[in-house]
Order: C-alpha cells, then structure tokens, then sequence
C-alpha cells in the first residue's frame, strides 16, 4: 500500500499523529535539530515498529539496534499492526545526540493513535487459489487470479413493480439484495477518534453511473433500513459510525461492459482529518476496492436444455404439437406464446437469445432483446423477465437495423481451442458481408455489446448471399461422444447434389421432392432428374457452395476445427431477388435439446418407402447417438423462410466453467 502523509516531529512540544494499522508512516525529525546534533536514537512503545531506511541499497534496519549519525537520505518509518485502545496511547520517542555530550541534547515524542481501516469484498472467487495478500485495487483473471464481481441486478425481484430491479433508488424487496454484492466496511480504534476525522465512501462520477450502493443502516430483515448512498447523483458518503465496528454495503450493477465502459468499477474509502478549524480536511489514508462487472453469456446448442419458448399463431398447431412432444421427451418445460400476444409473430429465434450472468454467490438467466421490434417485441420484457430473471437490449439511435440484427443470426460455438488460445465458454458467431463490402451488418451496438463482455469473443460470417441472412440458415452445432464434445453441421449443395446423383444411378431420377406437403397453397413436386438438369439452379447452388465454402474456412481457423469435426447436411438454395433460400426445408436449422433434435421435414424423394434426405441425415447424425424427429414446418415456417430453429428458443444449463477463470 501507499505511504501515508509525513508526520512531522516538533521539539517544542509533543506531536500527535494517526496511524492506519499494516500502513507505513514516514516521521520527519530534520524540521528542528537542536545545535550540535551529530546522532539520535529512536525507541517506540510495544506495538510500535520503528525502522531506519539508511539508502535504498541497504534496506530498512531496526531502529532500536543502535544509535544513527544523521545523514540526509535517512528516512524513519513506524509501522503498527494493531489498533489503539484510547486516544495517543503508543508512543515513539526521539533523542538527540552530540559525541560531546554524555546525555542527549533533546527529546522528542510522537503520539499514536492506530485505527484499522479495511474496505472488503469477496476477492478470491470460487476456484481461484487462495491468497493471504492480493491488491484490491487490481482485476486478475485467470485461476490464480483474484478481484470482486458484480452482477447487473437487471431482473424483477417485486412483481407489484414495473421496472427491473436496478432502475430505481429503492430496495422493494429484501430478494433484491440476493443480486448484489457485499461490500464491508471495517473499523477498528478509539471512538473518541471520530470526533475530529470522518470516514467517507466515494467513488467518480464515471462509475457513479454505472453501479449503485445501498448501505444497510437499519434490521437488515426489513427494506426501509437500505439507504441509497451512492451511484448515479451521489459521488460520495459521510459513513457515521453508528453500528460498531462494521458497516454492511450491498452494491448492484447498472449496466453491462459496453463501448467505452471496460467492465471496472471502483470505491473508495478515505480517512479525513477534520480536526483544525483553520484548514480543510486532509486526507490520512485511502482504501480501495475494484469490481467488475459480470458479462452476459450465450449458451451454445450442446448445453443441457432447461425451457423451450414457442409461438401459438393461427396455421401452426400440429408444429406446436410436435415441439412440444419433443421437449417432453427431453425433459423440457415447454413455454407457449400465445397468439393474443406474438400477433401472429412466429419468429421467437429472432426476437431474443437467452443467456445468463454468474457471480460466486448467484447465476440467473438474462433475456437478450433483439432490436428486430417485430409483433413479438413486448415478450421479452413483459413475460420473461421477473425473479431472477434478467432483461437487457440494445437499440441504434438510427434506423439502422436491418434483416442481420434478428438473433437467428447470433449463435455461439461449444468450448474450443484454436491458434494455441482456449475459449472455455466458445465464441458469438455473427453473420455480416465481406471483408470491404457495403452489404448488411449487425447494427453497431449490437456488435459494441457482444465484443465488449470479452469472455466469448465474437467471430463475424459472411451472410449476405442469404435473402433473411442469418447464421443458422447454414450452420448448427450438435453434441457428440467423442472428440471435442461436438460436430459443427454445414449445409452442403455438394453433398444434395452427389445424394441426388446417386439416387439417379441406382434408377431413382423420377423420386419427387414435396410430395406429401399439406397446406393451404398447392406445392409443385419435382424429381431427382428435373433437380440436376436444371443449370441455372445448379450453377446456383455451386455458388451457394462457395461462400459455405468461405466460411468454413474462417470456422476452421476461428474454432480449432478439423474436417473430422465438421459433418456436411445436404441441402439446396435457390435464389429469389439475387439472394438465397432454401430449396427445400432446411435440415441444419433444427431444435437441439441434448440427444433430442427436432429437425425440418425435407419431404425429399421417397426411395424404397423412405425419404433420401431423411435416411442421409440419419445416417450421419444416429451413430453420435442422437435422435432425430423430423417436424413438418413447411407451410408456417419454410414458406415464409424459416425453420424449426427460426420458430423455437431454448433456455440451457450454464457452463460449469466459471467465466473469471477464463484469460481473455
């Protein structure tokens, strides 16, 4: 820790000080030297440590071992560990020395009075080492790291209230409190002392607006004993010593790392002394604290599944049906939107991802509101959010928001390791344009947002050949028993066209594609022959390859993968207003709940009773031991461009791997 302020000793008359307990005080006796001063010894009380500190290539030495010549690079430090009984009741006594004199010239003595001052916080999280010293006012991440976290209480504790928990300046409800950290203020020393110095909390105005404290001045089981001390308009807090030696602060966070806003947040408490009339307080001693905020983190598809969400709307019963029958096999809870509230807005995928935050003492889930504001914009906040149940969004101040800022195109890998650097908790895919482009991308706050929580960082696709253009129109992650845990799916055109042609070898050309489809649009079924005679569509479809293609190699490189890693799904596109959709539904855009896949009904051609795209898909995905069940989404979902994944959303497990373990 820092020195304190230097004390200087008078000969006239005795010298008071204040000392922090474990805190170094500097003592300057040069100020008034009796005439002939050659020497002086320096003796201190019990409890008292004195040192001399001859240069700084010799070290501090006891200061009672024996008489010092006086030199100007000396320097006598006090050091006490424990505090006083009563005011002044240690003391260090100075005596001046002349080699021609056989008693000392002078005295002088110095006062203490010890007080031990300690702001503190849990700063060794579960699963870091522990440590007898770390500097609280340092954010070490890693195992052996060490710092404070702090949650944004940014979910609705008290029902009867419309707002999140950290909009406001109150404690509604005392499970309010099970969202903030604890901070304790500790005091040891002389009542008596207080009468002349003040202890203050404070913090800037910077972190002011971004963490709020409440300080517990009353029976703690009650909500009116929490005052609002801190954050916001109130930089700083005459802490009154009414309740003994410890102060109890609960601290909340009010907004997410973001642009500009690292995560760090620090407080402060200060020793004043306000004792002479005729000067302002000086400042004694500063302690410190740092928290960081803990980010929102996305769960991949491989995590163990906990609720799935649903849209009831007026032509999709039997799909609902189907899901739902999933979710019960994999021991889901199945959440229906009913249709007075998604006005006929199916798409749930893209009006939210559901993450979660995590400190050592709590983890709740936190909605990600998309800025898409379709029918379905209300759910989010209106439905989701609640007791430990967190909410947060981003909104451009433009009209910027495009086709891309819908959450099917926010997707994260499982746990991987690539170019000797490992990401425990994966990385965000987005999908954009090229590198130099002026096609769409995510809206820049949404990207400001994803980058700035550090602990997955994001990985940008190339999506724009795609009519809705989002990530999981082409990609999926499914978990696997062996390997890294997981097999990435692609959707492939070559792997469709080589099915296709050997479907055609073996004498199957006329099998029909979409026969069976039900809906309220008659669909035009086609063969295997008419598929690959048609060039244009082809030709299409070699391009549609090619950005796969491009992205596969920037997945390789960004995710550690190897081709063992990757399975390729067949799959066609075809191309409406020069973009791309799929042919047929699409195959990789499937509901993942652990073994359970729920899987669009390709209705592809029947061969020997069986469809050839169902078969295939099977083959490639049961030997991991999974399960698939196609779902018939093709006239609710595949006709108005989108799948099973693009209806449904999933609340999973969190990692077991804490985040702050992690080295970003």
């Amino acid at each position: 820790m820092s020195l304190q302020r230097i004390v200087r000793v008078s000969l006239e008359h005795p010298t008071s000080a204040v000392c922090v307990a474990g805190v170094e005080t500097l003592v300057d006796i040069y100020g008034s030297l009796p005439e002939g001063t050659e020497m002086f010894e320096v003796y201190g009380t019990p409890g008292v440590d004195v040192y001399i500190s001859p240069s700084v290539e010799r070290g501090r030495e006891r200061a009672d071992t024996r008489r010092w010549r006086f030199d100007a690079g000396l320097e006598i430090i006090v050091v006490m560990n424990s505090p006083s009984n009563d005011l002044n009741d240690s003391h260090v006594q100075i005596s001046y020395h002349s080699s021609r004199e056989p008693l000392p010239l002078a005295y002088a003595v110095l006062y203490l009075t010890c007080v031990d001052i300690a702001l503190d916080c849990d700063l060794n999280c579960e699963g870091r080492q522990n440590r007898s010293f770390v500097d609280k006012r340092q954010w070490v991440w890693g195992p052996g790291g060490y710092g404070a976290i702090l949650l944004v209480n940014c979910d609705r504790d008290n029902l009867n209230c419309d707002d999140q928990d950290n909009c406001d300046q109150h404690v509604h409800c005392l499970q309010d409190l099970e969202d903030m950290s604890v901070m304790v203020l500790r005091t040891q020393g002389p009542t008596a002392l207080f009468n002349d110095h003040k202890l203050v909390l404070h913090t800037s105005s910077y972190d002011a607006k971004r963490a709020r404290v409440f300080h517990a001045c009353g029976p703690e089981d009650s909500c009116e004993a929490y005052r609002h001390v801190l954050g916001q308009d109130k930089v700083s807090y005459e802490v009154a010593r009414f309740h003994g030696d410890e102060e109890r602060f609960f601290v909340e966070g009010l907004c997410f790392p973001d642009a500009g806003f690292t995560g760090l947040i620090s407080f402060h408490v200060t020793l004043l002394d306000d004792s002479n009339e005729d000067f302002s307080e000086s400042p004694i001693f500063t302690d410190t604290v740092v928290f960081r905020v803990a980010p929102w983190i996305m769960t991949p598809s491989t995590l163990a599944p906990l609720e799935v969400y649903v849209c009831r709307v007026r032509n999709n019963t039997c799909f609902v049906d189907a899901v739902a029958e999933l979710a019960r096999g994999a021991g889901c809870k199945l959440t229906i939107c009913p249709q007075t509230e998604n006005r006929n807005d199916r798409w749930i995928q893209d009006e939210m991802e559901l993450g979660y935050v995590q400190a050592p003492h709590k983890t709740f889930p936190v909605v990600f509101d998309s800025p898409r504001n379709g029918e379905l914009q209300d759910f989010p906040y209106k439905r989701i959010l609640g007791p430990d149940f967190g909410y947060v969004t981003r909104e451009p101040r433009d009209s910027s928001v495009s086709g891309l800022d819908s959450f099917g195109n926010l997707e994260v890998s499982p746990p991987v390791v690539a170019n000797g650097k490992e990401y425990p908790l994966g990385r965000i895919l987005i999908g954009g344009n090229l590198p130099g482009s002026r096609g769409r991308r995510v809206t820049q706050v949404v990207r400001d947002f994803l980058h700035a929580q550090k602990v997955q960082p994001p990985v940008e696709l190339f999506v724009d050949w795609l009519a809705v253009g989002h990530v999981d129109e082409f990609l999926s992650f499914v978990p696997a028993p062996d390997g890294k845990g997981f097999r990435m799916l692609l959707a492939s055109p070559g792997a469709c066209c080589k099915l296709f042609q050997e479907k055609q070898k073996w004498g199957h050309g006329r099998a029909l594609l979409f026969q069976g489809v039900v809906g309220a649009k008659p669909v035009t079924t086609i063969s295997i022959n008419q598929v690959l005679s048609n060039e244009s569509l082809i030709s299409y479809n070699k391009f549609v390859q090619s950005c796969i293609d491009w992205n596969r190699e920037v997945l390789k490189r960004e995710l550690g993968l190897t081709e063992r890693d990757i399975i390729d799904i067949p799959q066609l596109f075809k191309r409406e207003r020069r973009k791309a959709v799929a042919f047929f539904p699409d195959l990789v855009n499937m509901l993942v709940l652990g073994k359970h896949l729920g899987i669009p009904k390709p209705f592809g051609p029947v061969v020997d009773g069986r469809c050839c795209l169902e078969e295939k898909v099977r083959s490639l995905l049961e030997p991991l031991g999974l399960r698939c069940t196609f779902i018939d989404d093709f006239t609710p979902y595949h006709m108005l461009h989108g799948e099973v994944h693009c209806g449904t959303n999933v609340r999973r497990q969190p990692f077991s791997f804490k985040w702050w373990n992690m080295v970003p």
